[in-house]
């Protein structure tokens, strides 16, 4: 006899899809918060308080504010990856990881990356970043492994495609501490853009 199945699929399917919305919104509502007050000012209080949350309901999801900017550069890991990998394939790896920046920006992507970061999270170890900086490189390694075996396997060695990577993230990260570093007025997209295409130009050079 067929025994009724009565798990509580649903439900916990509810739940989940219930945590999600409110890590996005308490994502989104940091953003904002940084954007018109800048990193340092902004704090726990007053994403959640934009979320429309406690502040008890945000140390669920996140032990600290810089925590949740960590967390997304790890989600962004494999958007990127993917990006890269589907750039045209006659491009250079360095043209390939500059236009799969500038399709994230275009797409709407947060994060550390991408939206005027704090060039350092004060009063917090260095060594906090280190360790996601290190995997976010290191998925990039792996996008431009790919890229390289397609065109010569010989030339796809796992030293070449780090070098490239460690290579354009410092190209990324010195672009967004200069974009960091202006006045709020001047921060725009376009900026971004320039700022980008100009130090990946920098690796380019002779």
């Amino acid at each position: 006899m067929a025994t009724l199945d009565t798990s509580p699929a649903e439900p916990r399917g509810r739940r989940e899809a219930h945590k999600a919305a409110t890590r996005k919104a308490l994502q989104e509502a940091a953003h904002r918060m940084f954007e018109e007050r800048g990193y340092a000012q902004t704090t726990v209080r007053d994403i959640a308080a934009a979320a429309g949350v406690t502040e008890r309901t945000f140390f669920r999801y996140f032990p600290s504010k810089e925590d949740l900017v960590l967390d997304e550069v790890l989600d962004l890991i494999p958007v990127m990856r993917a990006h890269v990998v589907a750039r045209p394939a006659g491009e250079d790896p360095y043209v390939a990881v500059l236009g799969a920046c500038l399709d994230l920006i275009a797409d709407g992507a947060p994060g550390l990356m991408f939206s005027g970061p704090p060039q350092r999270f004060p009063g917090q170890p260095v060594r906090q970043f280190l360790p996601v900086l290190s995997q976010f490189e290191d998925g990039l390694a792996d996008a431009l492994r790919e890229r390289l075996a397609e065109h010569d396997p010989d030339m796809a060695t796992p030293l070449r495609a780090a070098v490239l990577a460690r290579a354009a993230v410092g190209a990324m990260r010195s672009a967004l501490f200069a974009y960091a570093g202006l006045p709020e007025e001047e921060r725009t997209p376009a900026v971004a853009h320039e700022l980008l295409a100009s130090a990946f130009e920098c690796l380019r050079e002779p």
